[in-house]
């Protein structure tokens, strides 16, 4: 598979981006919080954006000040946002974390009938009028309702029909639907996909094995393995690839992490095993600091993550 073709825009990342609010302790509890912006397709752009990469977020916003703050953020990352419609009838989404104890998190969402949620096909025909050469979806947009599953399809349809490589994390959230409903939704995304990145549990909602989705014409299954990495597997083999060892801070966003990573690598030409290495290095990066993609590094920062424990850079 070949990521070649000479386009203006490497990637365009499709989907929902709420308000994100960090609390220092629990919810019910008040006290202080932070305020950021999160959301699996943004923190993919961000990540993208950091290395360099061209990409474009699109997807739908309310006309409130929520929605000016995703995009100043966004902005602000390089990431293009020229085609985000604003919703003057429903509100940007939101979504709250609360540390519950160092590796869990506890989540609460905000969403339903948010402006996000009434992502449509005139949203997936905007943000592909200008063809990339990369597509990225996830499972969370077509969780969100039947619009934005609608959307997700038709965007999938219009990059395959442009030559765009389709991109598709399974990203299955419990939160918002139950795993026999995802399963229908997400098999036919996942057999259209060039690309497809799940975790180990994730992997059986769209297939019985990496083989079954391979057969479809799925050019990679990519499968992380958390702290033990991940595999690669195609029709000439698997690639494995092994993780590296740093102390969790914040697991939330390494998903996302990994996937921006992995692209970086497909965009740049690198073959399987640089793919993965680039994908595991942005996800150790993504573990190791607080935040959705806060800490992700930019491209002459790569190299920091095989420097020594307690090393300093003078």
């Amino acid at each position: 598979m070949s990521g070649a073709v000479e386009r203006a825009v490497d990637v365009v990342a499709f989907g929902e981006t709420m308000v994100a609010v960090r609390v220092a302790d629990r919810i019910r509890y008040g006290g202080d919080a932070t305020l950021a912006v999160a959301g699996a397709e943004s923190n993919v752009a961000i990540g993208l954006a950091r290395l360099g990469h061209r990409v474009r977020w699109a997807g739908r916003l309310g006309a409130d000040e929520s929605g000016e703050l995703v995009l100043r953020t966004l902005r602000a990352e390089n990431v293009l946002v020229d085609t985000v419609s604003r919703d003057a009838d429903r509100a940007t989404g939101l979504v709250l974390f609360e540390q519950r104890l160092p590796d869990v998190t506890r989540v609460e969402y905000h969403r339903r009938d948010s402006a996000g949620s009434r992502i449509g096909v005139a949203d997936a025909v905007a943000a592909l009028t200008e063809m990339p050469r990369i597509l990225h979806i996830s499972g969370v947009t077509p969780a969100v309702s039947a619009s934005a599953a609608e959307a997700a399809t038709e965007a999938v349809r219009i990059a395959r029909a442009g030559g765009a490589l389709i991109s598709f994390d399974v990203n299955f959230r419990s939160r918002l639907w139950d795993p026999a409903t995802a399963a229908a939704a997400l098999r036919p995304l996942a057999r259209a996909a060039d690309v497809v990145i799940a975790s180990e549990d994730e992997l059986g909602l769209v297939a019985r094995d990496p083989t079954e989705l391979l057969d479809c014409g799925v050019a990679e299954v990519v499968i992380k393995l958390g702290a033990a990495g991940a595999a690669a597997h195609t029709t000439a083999g698997v690639i494995p690839a092994a993780g590296h060892r740093v102390s969790v801070v914040d697991s939330i966003g390494a998903g996302d992490a990994f996937t921006a990573g992995y692209l970086s690598a497909l965009l740049d030409g690198g073959e399987v095993a640089e793919r993965l290495a680039r994908a595991n290095t942005l996800g150790a990066f993504a573990v190791s600091s607080n935040g959705d993609w806060e800490g992700l590094p930019s491209r002459d920062e790569l190299g920091l993550i095989t420097a020594g424990s307690g090393a300093a850079l003078r």
